[in-house]
């Protein structure tokens, strides 16, 4: 992975969606609906500078923060501009993290491992222009076709219960019946992007994910968060990306070919009777390849 640098992982033509943090928060969000994309980068014209990112975690972190009841309408939504927004959570703001397109691809990994970030901005030093956003599903991708060519490591037959990937601990799920509000807070409370969702059996039957809250900016319907996790996925788009379950049998081949293809963030880990075990990120997946052969632990700081 030092040998490849962040440009190999960027495509041809890829859209990229900057905001300038003059703009109102709320057309920031259905921007990002609109051009199906999960981050922006924030341009500040003052500075001359970008000064952080837009996520969906921020979205959340407003309907979390100003959410009253159905009756009572989120004017902070409407009006605020994203440097007001800012200037609110200037507590929770992480420091903008980027890199530059010829740094290696272990560099990328640490960085948005060790920070705990998703999305990595690649920025061009000599321009100063943002060319790609680095993700761990791109990386994963980059990874999974690499490896392909290589002689497969022994490990790759080993199953996902004697590696010990992944969190076993303390799952945090949802049934169909809870609220998205009360979804809202498990994700900020726990620091978690999704959550498995199971029926009156306590069986897996799909997840909602921080990415399928956008949808409420999308169907404008932000304003009543009491409705249940069911009503809400009634609205999925067809880019859902379903909840893609593994066991712990089965070998670390089979389950990373699995969230590869499936072009997902996370699987659940099952029991035979598709009780949820545990989840298995794509995090916990570069971590284990990449950083713990290293000696790093992003338990552990540096």
């Amino acid at each position: 992975m030092r040998a490849h640098k962040c440009y190999d992982l960027i495509p041809t033509s890829a859209k990229l969606v900057i905001f300038d943090t003059q703009l109102m928060v709320k057309k920031a969000f259905f921007a990002l609906v609109y051009n199906g994309v999960r981050a922006a980068p924030l341009w500040n014209s003052e500075k001359q500078d970008y000064v952080g990112m837009l996520t969906i975690t921020d979205f959340i972190s407003i309907l979390q923060k100003y959410y009253k009841s159905p009756l009572v309408h989120m004017d902070e939504l409407e009006e605020h501009k994203i440097d007001t927004w800012r200037e609110v959570l200037k507590d929770k703001q992480k420091p903008f993290v980027h890199i530059e397109p010829d740094a290696s691809l272990f560099e990328a990994i640490k960085t948005l491992i060790m920070n705990h970030v998703h999305r990595l901005p690649v920025i061009d030093k000599a321009t100063g222009n943002a060319i790609y956003i680095l993700t761990h599903k791109r990386i994963l991708r980059f990874m999974y076709l690499y490896i392909n060519d290589l002689p497969k490591p022994d490990f790759m037959n080993q199953t996902l219960d004697e590696l010990n990937i992944g969190t076993y601990n303390n799952i945090i799920t949802a049934t169909q019946d809870t609220p998205i509000i009360k979804a809202l807070n498990l994700f900020v409370e726990h620091r978690i992007s999704a959550l498995p969702v199971l029926d009156k059996q306590g069986k897996v039957v799909d997840i909602y994910a921080k990415f399928d809250v956008i949808n409420l900016a999308a169907e404008k319907t932000y304003n009543n968060l009491d409705v249940t996790i069911s009503q809400a996925l009634n609205h999925r788009t067809a880019g859902f990306e379903g909840v893609v379950k593994c066991r712990g049998t089965e070998t670390l081949s089979t389950i990373m070919e699995r969230i590869v293809m499936a072009e997902v963030h996370r699987l659940v880990v099952v029991d035979e009777d598709d009780h949820v075990k545990g989840m298995l990120s794509l995090s916990d997946l570069l971590t284990f390849l990449v950083l713990k052969p290293m000696g790093l632990d992003p338990e552990k700081p540096e």
